[in-house]
């Protein structure tokens, strides 16, 4: 049985706002370690039930957060950025199973660190009109290749998330939200309990299941109209309001694809702050 992780690092353990993440803060740096040892109990969770192969994908910003020195021995990571499939890359080497880690609630939602793709500049993304976290987007593409969502970890809000778009997935709730920038945590040794038994638990329903592919709709809206004024340049990007853009995808792979050239056009049109 092969197993890949897909690592963000907002809903990590302990993680509450924007230094914990931010990659060269010495806040990032304590992180680092305690976002490794979430991967670690999780990883040893799947072994224990009978993985063969842990593929770790980092997920998060740079992509160069774990720390592979202090990884369990036993798995592989994927680390770096500029991936075709991003935070899904590795999905279609014919994995049997997909696990969410470290993941949050999307744009427009409450949620430590809530966000999908871009910090701020993303007011709310739709995912055939249904507003869509980044786990939301994750689970659509996991299920074109035949993947199932083993389970999911993270704050309340975001496991609250993955109980509608992955209802059979196991999940683990690492703290509980009070604000965007505040949480209720568990310590790094409670949380790796939970997280490996978790893990151990969800191999029971690892294995491939039928494809599933369809043609998808993607939506966008942003914080300002010159950043949708950007992203309409881009062909089959249409801006349908002051602040949104929409377009459709044959597939998810291919909308995926599109959305992450979206996010990147208006990231690279944000002038700074003022006013």
């Amino acid at each position: 049985m092969r197993i890949m992780i897909s690592a963000d690092m907002e809903g990590a353990t302990g993680v509450t706002w924007t230094e914990d993440v931010i990659p060269g803060t010495e806040q990032w740096q304590r992180f680092r370690r305690l976002f490794t040892g979430d991967v670690n109990a999780t990883i040893a969770g799947l072994f224990d039930a009978g993985a063969t192969d842990v593929l770790v994908n980092e997920a998060h910003s740079s992509q160069r957060n774990l720390l592979l020195e202090d990884l369990d021995g036993r798995a592989r990571m994927l680390t770096g950025r500029h991936k075709p499939l991003s935070m899904m890359q590795g999905i279609d080497s014919g994995v049997d199973g997909v696990v969410f880690l470290g993941y949050h609630a999307g744009a427009g939602f409450d949620g430590v660190l809530s966000h999908t793709y871009l910090e701020n500049q993303i007011t709310g993304v739709w995912l055939d009109d249904v507003p869509a976290s980044e786990g939301r987007l994750n689970a659509a593409m996991a299920a074109e290749y035949g993947v199932p969502v083993l389970f999911v970890s993270g704050d309340d809000k975001a496991c609250d998330d993955a109980q509608d778009y992955a209802p059979e997935a196991e999940l683990v709730t690492v703290k509980e939200c009070v604000s965007r920038y505040a949480a209720i945590c568990l310590p790094p040794a409670r949380t790796a309990e939970l997280l490996a038994s978790a893990a151990a638990d969800s191999m029971k329903r690892a294995g491939r299941v039928e494809r599933y592919t369809t043609g998808h709709r993607i939506e966008v809206e942003f914080d300002a109209s010159h950043l949708a004024q950007a992203a309409a340049v881009i062909p089959t990007v249409e801006q349908i309001g002051v602040r949104r853009v929409g377009f459709d995808a044959p597939d998810m792979t291919e909308a995926m694809k599109a959305f992450k050239i979206v996010t990147a056009i208006a990231a690279g049109a944000v002038q700074g702050i003022y006013g």
